[in-house]
């Protein structure tokens, strides 16, 4: 089979398992207070001139539900695009700590600061859930990337709002690959309150490196982190992968790769005559008739994104591991 279902079906980049490799006749210390994870937080802050937070999880739902849960009050609500992670495929884990997702419908899966500033103004007294995050992902579950000049729309507004910007980086490495991008992990710190660096979907075993500039988001985290399920006990294993990852910009070879190849992912599809909305990352989605997805399910995995009464609307997902190989073959059983 040839494989576009997601970015995490792969066990992980052959020079991370490597790398893990040579570290198992070591004994490490729990919970995130080993040397790995302190080289991996050192490495990270390289990349980052304002002095952050740094804590490893272990994936993207747990470390959505914790900061959540963590930094709001139990009156108080997180603001979602629609097509939001926490909202679509999470399984009702913010809502089951008692805080409301305030949903709102957007043209492209990317939340406005006037989206924002309409939906805050719509909460007005304590009959009401109080908005106090906003939650975006950057890249979004549709593919799109939010540039700097909008994350800075949206940071300034939740700012004069008091609301916390909260960005979900389960994809940031193809985001900031990708070739229409204009942000730094620098810029993801100035221009948010918290945010998470993501592992699982970009070549590591597992695990997801949260990041906040405040120190009093900062505080007690660990706490939640533990109640919350997520103080890993082995959790040198999330935190040399980082190092990994960041040692040698491997983070940025492996989203880049992947970007690379939806680019010719989509060449390819468009020298067929296929019409679809393509993405600027690793996510590409395009409509079939029924017959032809049941012909390819024979050789390749992909997810149905959408179903229609003749039609399913697939995602096409690349990784560090495709190859132009793999796309040509594709290429070729589509025509």
């Amino acid at each position: 089979m040839i494989h576009f279902r997601n970015d995490y079906n792969d066990l992980a980049h052959p020079k991370l398992l490597e790398m893990m490799m040579t570290y198992q006749r070591e004994a490490h210390l729990g919970y995130g207070m080993d040397h790995h994870s302190r080289k991996a937080r050192e490495t990270i802050q390289k990349h980052i001139k304002t002095p952050v937070f740094i804590h490893f999880m272990t994936g993207g739902t747990s470390t959505n539900l914790t900061v959540i849960s963590h930094l709001l009050k139990p009156f108080e609500a997180v603001i979602s695009a629609k097509t939001g992670h926490i909202e679509v495929h999470e399984t009702g884990a913010i809502e089951a700590t008692g805080h409301k997702i305030i949903t709102l419908e957007t043209k492209d899966g990317k939340l406005t600061a006037n989206m924002v500033k309409d939906a805050f103004e719509t909460f007005t007294d304590e009959h009401m859930v109080k908005p106090k995050m906003v939650y975006i992902s950057q890249a979004t579950e549709t593919g799109m990337v939010y540039l700097k000049e909008e994350l800075i729309a949206l940071y300034e507004t939740c700012k004069a709002l008091d609301l916390y910007l909260f960005v979900d980086g389960a994809r940031l490495g193809v985001a900031l690959t990708s070739n229409i991008s204009d942000l730094t992990l620098d810029d993801m710190v100035n221009y948010t309150d918290i945010f998470y660096i993501g592992g699982t979907k970009n070549g590591a075993l597992l695990g997801e490196a949260l990041i906040t500039k405040h120190e009093h988001l900062d505080a007690y985290f660990r706490y939640s982190m533990k109640r919350q399920g997520g103080l890993l006990a082995k959790g040198f294993l999330v935190g040399m992968q980082f190092e990994g990852l960041f040692r040698d910009n491997l983070f940025f070879e492996i989203g880049r790769h992947a970007n690379n190849m939806a680019s010719y992912l989509v060449s390819g599809l468009k020298n067929i005559g296929l019409i679809f909305n393509e993405t600027p990352t690793n996510q590409q989605f395009i409509t079939l008739p029924k017959s032809k997805v049941e012909q390819l399910k024979k050789t390749y995995t992909f997810e149905i994104w959408q179903d229609f009464k003749t039609h399913q609307m697939i995602r096409l997902v690349t990784t560090y591991r495709t190859t132009k190989e793999d796309i040509d073959t594709l290429i070729f059983d589509l025509t």
